[in-house]
């Protein structure tokens, strides 16, 4: 292929060289007479800043234009000369675009590791703007570059930038690939000419980088205006410059040319009858109503697995021809998208990978294609071309494949699409390799219309479990067949740990089982389900996870997952799940001895829960093996367990949790009321003040203030991410701001109300007393509390561990965030006493002030106490919670104990102020302990209310 790339690089601009910088020195020109009278102008620092910023944008764009404009001559002259333009661009405009491009350094390297990266390095290039030129067939364009994944080269590989500082960090403990430091993207602006009968573009431009600053370019490449399979890429180089003029890098683009392409080996191949072997398949496989929508289904299936059949032991089964001895075969292959037409034509490059990591586009395995859906024939018909270099050049279009989607399931054959690939040529010749077939990998979520499903292997459930079927469960309602509630996430347990999965229905006797809801379930299409006289229906399943100790599946590639096609029968009264199930066993894609069979000696059970099973309720099941512990495929059984919400509970969670943010607004709100009412209370009874304990209104102030510096009101938020179906993240955030708002206004009154008693109790001369008994109230609260986090924590310790199930993987983690829990509850138990300084102070005084306005301790004691009713009725009507926001365990102490001794003890304390303030603060004590303490009342002068 033509191309106008160069390994060398050009020579630095001329503006760019040290040298000839004084050439472009930027010159002022002010208006004649003006310095005549510059002695009459008063001229000040700040009037010649203004001047300098409107004179110096406007000359710098002059010169920069010029220098571009300089640049072209000297660069891209020789490959498109100059030629002047229209001032309006194009109305109906030619757009140039590289598509499915990569580059290179010139040496060939990628700058990573191909084996540690989804994807090499990518380009982006797209024009903006076209415009007409004199010259017949030439025009110049605007458009923009993007280098993706690219790292300068001398940029080191343990910084990372922060605007303009240097950010150095140690590096890991583990080792880990260089090439996961990279810079995101480099984006250049470019202005340059294209001749459309050469197909030469040239271009300059400039952008910038962080090291190197301001960043110039020339970018030249071989776009013809025509294309067929031999000339699908395109290539060129991309040479960058730094401000200095030194050449930083020259990289070799190649991608895929979208001009005018032009279908010559599909229809020629049709002609010839290539695709007769796949001719008796019609009668088995789907229609499509638009061919294009054939383009979408092969996107949503993504990667497609390889089965080589039995003769490639024999014959070379090497699709892309390495010519290498002892090649690790492909095992899987993708389908990346070039074009598609409504009349059914279609373009794709098919990249091949050995390792399950999808990347982007490699030259070295990835051959190009064109074909096209035959409506009568009922499938895709394709050409494709292997490229014989790394720089475009393609040939040898000996690789035929064809592709349908099945209009019939069953348990060993379940797949969205399937397709097979051969050589054209005869055995005898070089290039032909044995036949492949290959198949979508994924298919839960994916159905056609149309599909029916056959069963056969029900009779095999029924006599294995012909007794366990017409047993009864525990009571209760189950999930119906058809409902969302019958897929879940699972978890999979052995005795060396455990993996994540997921199941989910396929066919509800003959009704496809598709995906349709917000919160990730599913609805099946059809409502009315055959059902025999002791309510069994036929069921089909498709159960995924990934590889773990005990199962013996050692062959499988990486980034694979194990797959269990299942099929019986649920009994929608008792909740049980009976089904036969069937296991792909890979084997080494470089050796053939046999094919990647399935494993159909499985049996899979499983036990719903009821509708309404409380929280810790679980779907539980097993899938064992009924082979020989002798044979290789046997395996331990394995465990699932799910703690996957039912629809209605999902439904009640979320209402539970908009009420219990309504009832935490409501409850902060009546907290700065009640605040509020006593300040307004002290305001008219100033001389109330100095017996108002300060230690109390030390714990209220600190109760709000904490939660504003430690987020603690917001830890609703916390696992806002793991709970995926939980539609109304706009209006938590709303409360958030609100619960925040509040909880401000709250700590702001309760400071003010401490201020105003400590400058009260400071202003009273000779008056020790109350001082004292303030230090009194101290130092029996400070040891009460202390004490009482003690016992708090050695509780905490002696208890027995009984987390979930998840985080068994992290028990430090979760040991700290325990004991962080433990304390925030204990903090809340704290607040629940807040009376507690206040009562102490009153016996300490013995006063009969009535210091406390009846709604300020009344309403914030219920306060206190209403999260532990609601925590009552909570636990005896809520069958489930996901979140709890109001009345939070992590808060306070929360049990049907705890309830009950919190709000008698509430009530205990209100009582007791009630009694201090009406018969002294020792009316409740023993004769002996009520000593008199006669104090003499200072009148309050000037207390500042």
């Amino acid at each position: 292929m033509a191309s106008s790339s160069s390994s060398t690089s050009s020579p630095p601009p001329s503006h760019l060289n040290p040298v000839n910088r004084n050439r472009f020195t930027p010159r002022i020109f002010l208006p004649a007479g003006w310095l005549q009278h510059f002695h009459k102008v008063h001229i000040t620092a700040f009037h010649l800043l203004i001047l300098l910023f409107l004179i110096c944008p406007t000359t710098i764009a002059a010169a920069e234009t010029k220098n571009h404009r300089n640049s072209y001559s000297l660069y891209c002259n020789d490959v498109v000369p100059e030629s002047p333009s229209s001032p309006t661009p194009l109305t109906d405009p030619i757009v140039l675009t590289i598509w499915h491009a990569q580059f290179t350094d010139s040496a060939g390297r990628t700058q990573i590791t191909p084996s540690r990266v989804t994807s090499p390095n990518q380009v982006f290039f797209r024009s903006s703007r076209a415009y007409k030129t004199p010259n017949d067939g030439v025009f110049k364009f605007d458009a923009a570059i993007t280098l993706r994944r690219y790292r300068f080269p001398g940029h080191p590989l343990n910084t990372t930038r922060r605007g303009l500082r240097l950010v150095h960090y140690r590096p890991p403990r583990i080792p880990v690939d260089s090439s996961y430091y990279r810079s995101g993207s480099h984006d250049f602006t470019l202005s340059g000419f294209w001749n459309s009968t050469s197909g030469k573009l040239c271009m300059v431009g400039s952008g910038f980088e962080g090291r190197y600053g301001s960043l110039f370019s020339v970018f030249k490449l071989h776009y013809p205006d025509k294309s067929d399979i031999f000339n699908t890429f395109i290539n060129g180089t991309l040479d960058i410059y730094n401000a200095g003029g030194d050449h930083v890098e020259t990289l070799v683009i190649l991608g895929v040319n979208l001009r005018n392409y032009e279908f010559q080996l599909i229809s020629k191949a049709m002609e010839e009858n290539s695709f007769q072997p796949c001719d008796n398949v019609s009668n088995v496989s789907l229609t499509l109503e638009r061919a294009n929508e054939l383009c979408l289904l092969i996107h949503k299936a993504g990667v497609f697995e390889l089965e080589y059949k039995d003769d490639c032991d024999r014959v070379n089964c090497d699709i892309l021809q390495s010519g290498r001895s002892n090649v690790t075969l492909p095992s899987s292959v993708f389908f990346n998208e070039v074009e598609c037409w409504e009349s059914g034509f279609v373009r794709y490059l098919l990249g091949f990978m050995s390792n399950g990591a999808r990347s982007n586009f490699n030259p070295n395995a990835t051959v190009t294609a064109e074909g096209k859906w035959e409506h009568d024939k009922r499938r895709l018909d394709m050409v494709a071309c292997r490229m014989l270099d790394g720089k475009g050049t393609v040939g040898d279009c000996s690789i035929r494949l064809s592709l349908r989607l099945p209009m019939f399931y069953n348990l060993r054959g379940r797949d969205f699409i399937v397709g097979e690939i051969w050589s054209s040529r005869r055995q005898d010749e070089t290039g032909y390799f044995g036949r492949v077939k290959f198949r979508s990998r994924i298919n839960r979520d994916l159905r056609h219309d149309g599909v029916q499903y056959e069963y056969t292997e029900i009779e095999k459930v029924k006599q294995s479990y012909a007794q366990k079927m017409i047993t009864r469960g525990k009571g209760g309602n189950f999930p119906e067949a058809t409902s969302r509630d019958m897929r879940f996430n699972m978890l999979v347990r052995t005795q060396n740990g455990h993996v994540f999965g997921f199941a989910s229905p396929l066919f509800v006797d003959d009704k496809s089982f598709t995906p349709d809801g917000v919160f990730g379930q599913v609805e099946s299409r059809g409502r009315h389900i055959k059902k025999s006289p002791s309510n069994l229906v036929n069921i089909s399943y498709e159960l995924s996870f990934r590889p773990l100790d005990g199962l013996n599946i050692t062959e499988l590639p990486q980034f694979s997952s194990v797959r269990i096609s299942a099929e019986g029968i649920y009994n929608s009264k008792t909740g049980q799940l009976y089904m036969v199930g069937c296991m792909r066993v890979p084997v080494p894609y470089a050796k053939f001895g046999r094919n990647a069979s399935l494993d159909c000696e499985i049996f899979v059970e499983m036990q719903y829960p009821p509708l309404e099973a409380k929280g810790g309720s679980t779907i539980k099941g097993t899938i064992k093996s009924t082979r020989m512990k002798s044979d290789p495929l046997y395996f331990e059984p394995l465990q699932i367990s799910s703690h996957s919400l039912y629809y209605n509970q999902v439904k009640e969670s979320i209402w539970r949790m908009d009420l219990e943010m309504t009832m935490v607004l409501v409850s902060n709100t009546l907290a700065c009321i009640f605040v509020g009412l006593q300040l307004y209370y002290v305001q008219k009874h100033p001389e109330m003040l100095p017996f108002i304990s300060i230690i109390m209104l030390t714990v209220l102030t600190l109760a709000h203030m904490i939660p504003l510096l430690l987020n603690f009101e917001a830890l609703f938020l916390s696992n806002r991410k793991q709970n995926v179906y939980l539609g109304t993240d706009g209006w938590i955030e709303v409360n958030e701001v609100l619960v925040r708002v509040i909880t401000m206004v709250a700590f702001l009154l309760e400071f003010r109300l401490l201020q105003l008693t400590w400058s009260a109790k400071t202003k009273i001369e000779g008056q020790k007393s109350l001082w004292i008994s303030e230090k009194k109230v101290l130092f029996l609260c400070l040891p009460l509390y202390l004490g009482g986090g003690l016992i708090a924590w050695f509780a905490h310790l002696a208890s027995k561990p009984h987390g979930r199930t998840l985080m068994v993987l992290r028990p430090v983690l979760q040991q700290r965030q325990s004991f962080w829990g433990g304390f925030k509850a204990y903090a809340g138990l704290i607040r629940d006493g807040f009376l507690i300084p206040q009562i102490l102070f009153n016996s300490f005084c013995d006063n009969k002030e009535r210091s406390l306005a009846p709604s300020f301790y009344l309403g914030t004691s219920l306060v206190r106490m209403l999260p532990h009713v609601y925590d009552l009725y909570r636990a005896h009507s809520s069958t489930f919670s996901v979140r709890m926001i109001y009345g939070n365990p992590k808060m306070d102490y929360y049990s049907t104990a705890w309830d009950i001794v919190i709000c008698i003890l509430g009530f205990l304390f209100a009582f007791l102020i009630y009694l201090q303030q009406r018969f002294g603060g020792r009316c409740f004590l023993p004769k002996r302990f009520k000593q008199n303490i006669v104090y003499e009342k200072v009148p309050v002068v000037g207390i500042d209310t």
